[in-house]
């Protein structure tokens, strides 16, 4: 009995010294910057990009990725989609449209 406790603390004294012989400290991790999407490539004169959104088309909500629109002319600017809520606290989606 008094050898397999011999045994015992050896094979322990082994792995803690294991642990122990690791580096005191690790090579810094590279750094990653994350910045803004890149463009859409497409024009920019004379068009207004419409920004991503999900639809309802009867079934499920698909999404509509963003996309250009040719300006119109008589339109000052392009007003983006939106929830409006309503008088009796009802919420109606209002599609993007030119204001003038």
């Amino acid at each position: 009995m008094r050898l397999w406790h011999i045994a015992l603390f050896a094979g322990l004294t082994l792995v803690s010294g294991a642990a122990v012989a690791q580096p005191a400290f690790a090579p810094p991790a590279p750094q990653v910057e994350v910045g803004p999407p890149p463009p859409l490539p497409g024009p920019a004169a004379g068009f207004v990009l419409v920004p991503g959104r999900w639809d309802w088309n009867g079934v499920r909500y698909v999404w509509v990725p963003r996309h250009w629109i040719a300006r119109r002319v008589g339109y000052a600017h392009w007003v983006p989609g939106h929830w409006h809520v309503g008088p009796l606290g009802r919420y109606r989606w209002i599609e993007g449209h030119w204001a003038r």
